[in-house]
C-alpha cells in the first residue's frame, strides 16, 4: 500500500514539474546567460593593473559585452517551440580580432616622426604631404586571441548545468 502511496506522490511531484518547467528553463537561461557575459567580461583586456595596448586602455571592449548582449530569454512558449535564446556577442568592430588573436604587419605611416627635441613620436601632416613618415610595426608577428567568447560558453554551460540540477534537487524533495 505504501508503495502506491509513494507512486501517487512521485506522479503529482512530475505533474508540478511539468506546469513549472517554462519558468524554470527561463529563469535558468538568463542565469547562465548572465554568468556568460560575466565570464567574457572578465576574459576581455585591460586586466587590472595592464594598461599595455592603446585599444585597451578605454575598456569599452569590456563595456560592450555588457550593452550588446541579450541576456533576457526571448522565444519559449509554444510559438517559439519550447526554444529560449540569449544571445552573447560585442558589437565593436575590433571584437573578433581580440577574441581569435589577428597578424601585425609592418606599415608605413605618413607624417609619423620622431622629434628629435623630445624623443616623442608626433605627427605633421605638412611632413606627410612632403612624403615623410615612417614604418612602424612590432617585434611580433601575430597576437594571440583572448578567446572570450569561448570562456563565455563554457561559463554559460556550467550555469546551465548547475542550475538544472539545483532545481531538479529542489523539485524532487
Amino acid at each position: 500500500m505504501s508503495y502506491t502511496v509513494t507512486l501517487q506522490q512521485r506522479l503529482l511531484q512530475l505533474k508540478k514539474i511539468g506546469a513549472d518547467l517554462p519558468e524554470i528553463l527561463y529563469e535558468v537561461q538568463k542565469n547562465a546567460a548572465m554568468r556568460a557575459v560575466e565570464a567574457a567580461v572578465e576574459a576581455t583586456p585591460p586586466k587590472v593593473g595592464d594598461l599595455r595596448g592603446t585599444g585597451t586602455r578605454s575598456g569599452e571592449l569590456k563595456q560592450h559585452w555588457v550593452t550588446d548582449s541579450e541576456v533576457e530569454p526571448r522565444g519559449g512558449g509554444i510559438s517559439g517551440g519550447g526554444i529560449y535564446r540569449s544571445l552573447l556577442k560585442n558589437d565593436l568592430e575590433y571584437a573578433s580580432y581580440v577574441n581569435d588573436g589577428h597578424r601585425v604587419d609592418r606599415h608605413f605611416v605618413p607624417g609619423l616622426y620622431i622629434n628629435p627635441n623630445s624623443d616623442q613620436l608626433e605627427y605633421d601632416p605638412a611632413y606627410a604631404e612632403s612624403g615623410g613618415g615612417l614604418v612602424v610595426g612590432t617585434k611580433t608577428t601575430y597576437v594571440k586571441g583572448k578567446f572570450m567568447t569561448d570562456k563565455g560558453k563554457e561559463a554559460y554551460e556550467k550555469a546551465v548545468l548547475s542550475e538544472l540540477d539545483r532545481h531538479i534537487q529542489e523539485l524532487m524533495k
